[in-house]
């Protein structure tokens, strides 16, 4: 009698993020992230063990307090790889910020898994147009100091999936929306037409990806039975979140799904 062997089951999704998490080189990380396949199958209720060592990290940036990091002028193309350095990282960073969602909270819609993983993939290519810009200006990623304040964000949410929508993609990203008009606007200035290309490419996308915050925090919101304005109030105030400063986007803000009432307790008190 012949016995067939069963083939070997897919790999969840819900693992396989853990691939490209754990990855500690920058660019290997965001090419593992666009391979990423959304055909593979998601089990919600499964509890994906920790295996340590999250996020996977380059040795290079050297991380140091925000407080230490310095600016050049813009007009020398070390001041201006500085500022696209700084974004770089920042993209770098969401990459893991989204790729730890999916892992890590259990019970949520398949479609919350596909977003996220989704949103990933975007970082990753937006990632990997800034480093390729950097290349191109005799600079690479890792080349300068960076800071750690959006995976600390994440370490402080960990336990809470409510806690981590609210103040990450709704606060730490959101700032991003603030600025990146200013941010273009000094590239461009400087005479970095290309770069200022890429800060639209990345505005457009990060509306959505707030956005996608935007909608997950209000279903969790009505699945605790909680109102969601005075919530993220709490929220800010539990988990120390750093306070935003103006101008405000308030254009991209509302394109990102926030709601009047939040914009103006924003502008009149910041958060």
């Amino acid at each position: 009698m012949v016995k067939f062997l069963e083939a070997p089951l897919k790999q969840a999704l819900r693992e396989a993020v853990l691939g490209p998490l754990l990855a500690q080189n920058a660019v290997q990380k965001a090419e593992l992230t666009l391979a990423l396949s959304f055909d593979l199958p998601i089990d919600p209720a499964a509890i994906v063990p920790d295996p340590g060592g999250i996020p996977g990290r380059p040795a290079k940036p050297d991380l140091v307090a925000h407080t230490s990091l310095k600016s050049k002028p813009l007009t020398s193309p070390e001041g201006r790889a500085l500022l696209l350095h700084a974004i770089a990282h920042i993209e770098l960073n969401a990459i893991d910020l989204a790729l730890d969602v999916v892992w890590r909270f259990p019970g949520m819609p398949e479609d919350f898994y596909r977003d996220w993983v989704g949103i990933a993939k975007e970082e990753a290519k937006h990632f990997l147009l800034i480093q390729q810009h950097l290349i191109g200006m005799g600079f690479d990623y890792g080349d300068f100091p960076a800071h750690n304040s959006l995976w600390n964000m994440a370490e402080r949410t960990r336990g809470d999936i409510l806690a981590r929508i609210g103040l990450v993609p709704r606060t730490m990203e959101a700032r991003g929306l603030d600025a990146s008009p200013g941010v273009k606007s000094k590239l461009i200035s400087a005479g970095d037409h290309v770069a200022g290309r890429m800060m639209d490419i990345i505005l457009k996308d990060e509306i959505g990806h707030v956005a996608t915050g935007n909608r997950w925090y209000r279903y969790i919101c009505l699945a605790r039975g909680i109102d969601p304005v005075n919530t993220y109030r709490e929220l800010i105030q539990q988990y120390d979140a750093p306070k935003l400063k103006s101008p405000y986007n308030l254009e991209a803000r509302r394109l990102a799904g926030f709601e009047e009432d939040e914009l103006n307790y924003l502008s009149a008190h910041g958060l």
